[in-house]
């Protein structure tokens, strides 16, 4: 009974120590998960415009058919769709096929400065931007996922400068 009883006692001191990075490990996994869910629309949009030699709109939504508004945010989650319509703004249209569809798992706010992204065929200029991820761990934790002219993203931690990301809260 002894024994057992220190087994116990064992096992209970390495389940609390470990509960909370288990936690933080959780966490990470849902945003790294996220962010490479932006990073793969930002490539399939971009490598799509050239092959197609259409603009392609990567956009937020809420159902996966229609790109959002105002109303809608990135954290809803995002498509990727060919714009063969050329609608100005962009809108998916049923004959329009969708690439992408992608549903965010992170817990927390993602954030944009754009509405949406077009890819354009041939060097032709693309939207440029940034798209925040902030979970409930805030600024420090947070990642950003920046879209240059040429449609290329990279992650980072920083704003320029060096300085923090922002989360709204």
């Amino acid at each position: 009974m002894l024994e057992l009883l220190v087994v116990l006692m064992v096992a209970a001191v390495l389940a609390a120590a470990a509960i909370p990075g288990l936690g933080a490990f959780i966490l990470n996994a849902r945003r790294t998960a996220d962010v490479n869910g932006f990073v793969t629309a930002v490539q399939l949009a971009r490598s799509e415009a050239f092959k197609r030699g259409r603009t392609v709109v990567l956009c937020k939504t809420a159902d996966g058919m229609r790109c959002g508004g105002s109303d809608v945010d990135f954290d809803q989650g995002w498509m990727v769709f060919v714009n063969d319509g050329s609608e100005n703004p962009p809108r998916r249209d049923s004959d329009e096929p969708r690439l992408y569809e992608y549903r965010p798992e992170m817990a927390g706010s993602i954030t944009a400065n754009r509405r949406l992204f077009e890819f354009r065929p041939f060097g032709r200029r693309s939207t440029n931007g940034t798209v925040t991820f902030c979970d409930r761990r805030g600024a420090v934790q947070a990642r950003a996922v920046i879209v240059s002219f040429t449609g290329r993203p990279r992650v980072t931690r920083n704003r320029p400068g060096l300085r923090p990301l922002t989360c709204e809260v």
